[in-house]
C-alpha cells in the first residue's frame, strides 16, 4: 500500500505492507483493520517530522480465553447386587426352657412381694407353669434361605465441562523505523 499525507506543509509518501490475521468475519473487519492501520500510520506520521518513516509488517491478532461452564446432567447407572430370600420358619417352642424362665422370674418375684421363702416358691412355681405354656408354643421366624441376584439403576447428575473460546481483545503489531509497537483494542 502507498499513502500520500500532508505533513507540516511537506508532502509524506509512505510505503507499507499490510498482513492482515483475521478469523471472524474477514470482510467486515478487513475494512476496520486498514482504518486502524491508517489511523495508526498518520498518528505516527505526524507525530515525527521525519519525511520517510517507514511503517510495515503490521498484523492484527483477536486473543481469545477459555471459558469453563459446568452443565449438570443425568446418567443411569446400573450394579448388580445379592439381594437376601427370606422365608418363614415355624419353629416349635421349647416348654422346658421356657419353665425354667419362668420359674426364676416366679421365685425373684415371690420372695420380693411376701418377703418369705414361701412366696418364693409359690413364684417359682406359677412362672413355672406360665413360662412352659409360653415356650411349649409355636413361634415362627422370619430366616435368610439364600440369595438372588438383581440389577438396581439409579439416576446420578453428574457435571460435564464445556469449553467455549470468547473474545477477550485485539492487538496490531506493527514496525516503525524497524522499532516494533503494539497496541491493544476491543472490536
Amino acid at each position: 500500500m502507498r499513502m500520500m499525507l500532508p505533513l507540516n506543509g511537506q508532502l509524506l509518501i509512505m510505503k507499507t505492507k499490510t498482513h492482515m490475521n483475521i478469523g471472524m468475519g474477514a470482510k467486515r473487519n478487513n475494512q476496520m483493520l486498514k482504518t486502524i492501520a491508517l489511523s495508526v500510520m498518520v498518528a505516527t506520521a505526524t507525530a515525527t517530522a521525519v519525511v520517510a518513516d517507514t511503517v510495515d509488517r503490521i498484523k492484527v491478532y483477536d486473543h481469545t480465553t477459555t471459558v469453563v461452564t459446568q452443565i449438570p446432567t443425568t446418567e443411569t447407572r446400573c450394579s448388580r447386587v445379592q439381594v437376601p430370600i427370606y422365608e418363614d420358619v415355624q419353629r416349635k417352642g421349647n416348654a422346658a426352657e421356657g419353665a425354667l424362665a419362668g420359674m426364676i422370674i416366679g421365685g425373684i418375684l415371690g420372695k420380693g412381694v411376701t418377703g418369705k421363702d414361701d412366696g418364693a416358691a409359690a413364684g417359682a412355681v406359677i412362672g413355672g407353669l406360665i413360662g412352659a405354656d409360653k415356650g411349649g408354643q409355636t413361634k415362627t421366624e422370619r430366616r435368610v434361605v439364600g440369595y438372588q441376584n438383581q440389577d438396581r439403576c439409579e439416576d446420578v447428575v453428574v457435571y460435564v465441562d464445556q469449553r467455549e473460546e470468547r473474545y477477550s481483545h485485539s492487538t496490531i503489531r506493527f514496525y516503525l523505523n524497524d522499532k516494533r509497537y503494539v497496541v491493544e483494542f476491543i472490536r
